[in-house]
């Protein structure tokens, strides 16, 4: 019998469990790999917005992801919410000291009003020392910009050009992400040093997508954990989330922007909580 793979994922907490580590664990779990977790951050939040933030000490997240790594044999990693400079060098250390393998790297930079969550210095930190250890990078369009020092995309046509030019800065592959795009079609565009691949899915329109970001970096990491080549984990990532967020709307999480339903091909029809 094959044993279960184990993923970990280095994130932010979210108390109300759409997004951060509690969408992650969640995430990871539904795609039948057991989830590990070290905290970034902790942050005061619900459907509604963010109240506050209150990051880990740089040296307490190097002690959470020792800890894992000298005990328990780590297939993935996931990595999330960063929040400075410090914590994103103290990420990149210790994952090149365990010598981590598949390595998906969710660049949490541009939150979903338009406002920067890591300062330039953080950035600068996150391009020269994570992202050469990175075996996917999965920007939205925001983050791809604030990587590349240029203007956000509007046109679909020029994402292939823009995924290379974000392959060049060291990852392995690059899952461009183009949610943010209008139209009939959510379209993803994967990049790796030997081909390029579209994926698209059906525009789903609802308001419960608080936390498809983590959820899809997630499910992509576990994918690559479980033994998926990196076109195969993301289209079996991409159908998870859009398989999410089709059923969202039979969770009744919150007033504001709920969640996706990561369980959705696992609980019954009429189980999900209200």
């Amino acid at each position: 019998m094959s044993k279960i793979k184990h993923v970990l994922a280095i994130a932010g907490s979210d108390p109300s469990g759409g997004a951060g580590i509690q969408a992650d664990i969640k995430a990871i779990s539904a795609n039948g790999v057991y989830a590990m977790a070290a905290i970034t951050a902790l942050t005061a939040q619900n459907t509604r917005g963010v109240r506050g933030v209150q990051l880990v000490a740089p040296e307490f997240v190097t002690a959470q992801i020792d800890a894992v790594f000298e005990d328990i044999h780590v297939d993935a990693v996931k990595i999330g919410m960063l929040g400075s400079p410090e914590i994103t060098l103290a990420v990149a250390e210790a994952l090149a000291r365990h010598h981590a393998q598949c390595i998906v790297l969710d660049p949490v930079m541009v939150a979903k009003g338009g406002d920067r969550l890591l300062s330039e210095a953080a950035i600068r930190t996150l391009k020269e020392r994570l992202l050469p250890l990175a075996t996917i990078l999965t920007p939205n369009l925001p983050e791809a910009a604030a990587l590349l020092d240029e203007p956000e995309l509007t046109d679909p046509a020029a994402m292939p050009a823009l995924a290379e030019r974000l392959l060049a800065l060291g990852p392995s592959a690059v899952l461009l992400k183009g949610g943010h795009l209008s139209g009939a079609v959510s379209p993803d565009y994967l990049a790796t040093v030997d081909e390029g691949v579209w994926l698209e899915a059906e525009r789903i329109l609802t308001k419960n997508t608080h936390g498809t970001g983590c959820t899809l970096s997630s499910a992509l990491a576990a994918q690559l954990a479980s033994g998926a080549e990196p076109i195969i984990a993301a289209r079996a990532a991409k159908t998870y989330v859009a398989g999410a967020i089709a059923h969202a709307d039979e969770l009744h999480v919150g007033q504001g922007q709920g969640p996706t339903h990561h369980f959705h091909a696992l609980w019954p029809t009429g189980h999900a909580p209200s």
